[in-house]
């Protein structure tokens, strides 16, 4: 399946409406773009991605009904000869790569230490059958799912280990500084009280320009508190006269 180059600006539109409607899992337009990215390398339009993949913990994944119809598409056949959630099997063929009988039972899920993931045990035929899908396409043809997993097998592997730099801090939002604030500095009757004002002040507030204010409002305070007990200061602008 061939389609005409999509521009990266409009890929680029597609993936930001995609990351907002939350749908797909894929949760940043970063995300969504490099899945448009190789979907659109494979021939196939951008959009595609949204409707084959889920993005699970951070990792691409093709869905298991994807992943066969691509199969078929490129030549390959399948037929089931177990479906049942103790026991799925089926026959994988494909011109290129012969053919291969392949079964997953519930045994060997509980052996690979699978089925402690809950929906194992809510949908087990469901799960098995991913398994099945995926194993089958990548012995018989694996060209067509080279690098991607379903959705089944992602959320069973290991989680991977957070380093500080993978941790996203949280933005907190940003707020002027208001004027009591401001005010309990520059109305401050001595150095002790100054202090205390503006130690309060700079812990409520992250904006740059709001802590510039405060800073500029305890410097200003400072120099009217250390000027000599006979200076005289105007009541109303804190200046000396």
């Amino acid at each position: 399946m061939t389609t005409d180059l999509v521009p990266v600006q409009d890929i680029e539109r597609m993936a930001a409406a995609v990351a907002k409607s939350g749908l797909f899992g894929v949760r940043t337009t970063e995300q969504a773009m490099a899945l448009m990215l190789v979907a659109q390398a494979e021939g196939m339009h951008p959009a595609i991605a949204a409707r084959d993949y889920h993005v699970i913990s951070g990792r691409p994944a093709l869905k298991a009904d994807a992943m066969l119809a691509r199969f078929q598409t490129a030549g390959g056949a399948v037929r089931w000869t177990s479906m049942t959630d103790q026991r799925v099997a089926a026959e994988f063929s494909h011109p290129q790569g012969g053919k291969v009988e392949i079964e997953w039972t519930i045994q060997m899920a509980e052996r690979a230490g699978l089925t402690k993931n809950p929906t194992w045990r809510q949908y087990p035929r469901a799960m098995l059958r991913a398994r099945c899908i995926s194993e089958g396409v990548r012995t018989v043809f694996p060209g067509v799912v080279v690098g991607t997993y379903t959705p089944e097998e992602v959320q069973d592997f290991a989680p991977e280990r957070q380093t500080p730099k993978d941790i996203t801090p949280e933005v907190e939002e940003l707020q002027p500084v208001e004027e009591p604030d401001l005010m309990e500095i520059d109305m401050a009757p001595d150095m002790a009280s100054l202090k205390a004002a503006f130690d309060a002040a700079n812990k409520r507030y992250r904006d740059p320009s709001a802590r510039a204010k405060i800073i500029a409002a305890k410097d200003r305070r400072k120099a009217v508190l250390q000027q000599p007990a006979d200076t005289v200061i105007d009541g109303e602008t804190g200046e000396v006269i």
